[in-house]
C-alpha cells in the first residue's frame, strides 16, 4: 500500500479519484491548496495533480513542492493538447486525459509506482 497525495481543488472529482485511489488499496488523501500540498508530501511515493483549471501554476507550484523519490501522475482535460505538452516537459512521470483518471485512476498509480 502506497500512500499518495491527490492534488485536486475539485472536491467532487477529488472524492471520485480518493475512492478509486483507496478501492486500489492505496493510502489516499486529498489536498487543495500548496501549503498542504508541500506539508503532506513528505512521505508519500506517488502525487496525482489536477491540471484541468490554472495548469500552469499548478505545474509550478508542484514543481516548488517536488521530491525526487515520488512518482507524479497528471490529468489534464482532452481538449487541452497544450497543457499535456507543458505537463511533460516538467518531467511527470505520467500525463493523461481526464477521462481516463477518471475510469483507471487507481490502477495507474498502481502501474506507475510498479
Amino acid at each position: 500500500m502506497a500512500r499518495v497525495v491527490a492534488f485536486i481543488p475539485d472536491l467532487l472529482f477529488g472524492s471520485n479519484v480518493l475512492g478509486a485511489l483507496r478501492a486500489a488499496g492505496h493510502d489516499a488523501l486529498l489536498v487543495s491548496d500548496p501549503n498542504a500540498l508541500h506539508r503532506e508530501l513528505a512521505g508519500a511515493q506517488a502525487l496525482v495533480v489536477d491540471l484541468t483549471a490554472d495548469a500552469g501554476e499548478r505545474i509550478g507550484q508542484v514543481a516548488a513542492a517536488q521530491r525526487p523519490d515520488v512518482k507524479t501522475l497528471a490529468f489534464y482535460s482532452h481538449v487541452e493538447q497544450d497543457v499535456r505538452a507543458q505537463a511533460e516537459l516538467a518531467g511527470f512521470d505520467l500525463v493523461v486525459p481526464r477521462s481516463r483518471m477518471a475510469r483507471e485512476g487507481g490502477a495507474l498509480v498502481t502501474r506507475l509506482l510498479g
